[in-house]
């Protein structure tokens, strides 16, 4: 007979288990990037420090937080609808659906935990004995060790009188990340006027290669940007993003040239990288981008091309012996 009264899961109670699963986990995998992000952040790695590696933590922050603010709340009112239908048909709880979710919700929370100790633990035998390390591990352990205690107690049907207990520390907890998000990466506005600097650094970094390219085949430096246009390649020297004024460039000696640009912005190297200062480089077309730090304003960088290193064409190179035998330098 109790099987004859067995609760049967309609769509209704698949979809609303599903969903509240599902959100749960994308919204507990987005609030543990987000803190690790933090955490490397204001813990920064010296072995890794860098351009790309601010790049990279200020993308994924972004992704976590549309995450976390789109699908949390999805969670919390799956909960609630769940919960409300708990309420006015207790024997639901006995659905099949919910506690073969359930039980692979513990499941994968213990998946999680072990996983992710075994990835710190590794890197703990790299070498990382830092505090990045044990936040780290602090983080794995609340966020994980929250959800396999409340399915836990959902399971055996020992749960708190009132689940504000949970809600509400959640939602605390993950508000103030989504509010330190936006005070690490900026509003969207300041974001736009750091990619118009990044764009400044692509288009000096492309007319860079261009010039480069122009010395090895003509064996000279080009005297000014108009000479880097090529019909046959369609290639026309790019303009600031925002004033469309062409970029500064000047050439000061036969192979020394500078490049100039205005930003609204310091670039956003901190660390060990903000110290260094805009000095020459010898050109190289695989440039790191360490080579375009800046200051707000107009920066101009010196290049130096290594002509052993990019050595012209053979043509191009008898005409630059010709023209130095003529012109020997002071």
């Amino acid at each position: 007979m109790a099987e004859a009264t067995q609760p049967k899961a309609g769509p209704k109670d698949i979809f609303l288990h599903l969903l509240a699963v599902l959100a749960l986990y994308v919204s507990a995998g987005s609030f543990a990037a987000l803190i690790f992000q933090y955490i490397n952040l204001l813990y920064p790695d010296p072995l890794q420090e860098g351009y790309y590696y601010l790049t990279s933590a200020y993308s994924s922050i972004r992704w976590s937080l549309a995450t976390l603010i789109i699908i949390l709340p999805v969670y919390l009112w799956a909960g609630w609808f769940l919960n409300n239908m708990y309420a006015l048909a207790p024997e639901r709880r006995e659905l099949k659906t919910r506690k073969w979710l359930l039980y692979f919700t513990l499941f994968a929370a213990a998946v999680i935990i072990t996983g992710d100790l075994i990835v710190l633990i590794y890197n703990f035998l790299e070498g990382e004995l830092t505090i990045r390390f044990f936040l780290k591990i602090i983080t794995v352990f609340v966020i994980a060790g929250t959800v396999f205690g409340y399915y836990f107690l959902e399971l055996r049907e020992q749960r708190i009188s009132s689940t504000k207990y949970f809600v509400y520390p959640i939602v605390l907890a993950s508000a103030a990340a989504i509010v330190a998000g936006f005070f690490m990466v900026g509003s969207p506005k300041e974001e736009r006027v750091f990619r118009f600097d990044e764009q400044r650094v692509s288009d000096l970094q492309t007319i860079q290669g261009q010039i480069v390219n122009f010395w090895q085949v003509k064996a000279r430096l080009p005297q000014n940007l108009s000479e880097l246009r090529d019909e046959l390649s369609g290639f026309s020297p790019p303009q600031d993003p925002e004033s469309n004024e062409v970029y500064g460039y000047e050439k000061t000696g036969d192979v020394r040239f500078t490049l100039c640009a205005t930003f609204s912005r310091p670039s956003r190297e901190k660390g060990a990288l903000a110290s260094k200062r805009v000095v020459p480089y010898p050109v190289d077309p695989y440039f790191t981008p360490e080579n375009w730090q800046h200051d707000a304003g107009k920066v101009c960088f010196e290049r130096t091309i290594d002509p052993e290193r990019y050595p012209p064409s053979a043509v191009s190179k008898r005409a630059l012996e010709t023209r130095i035998s003529d012109n020997p330098p002071d």
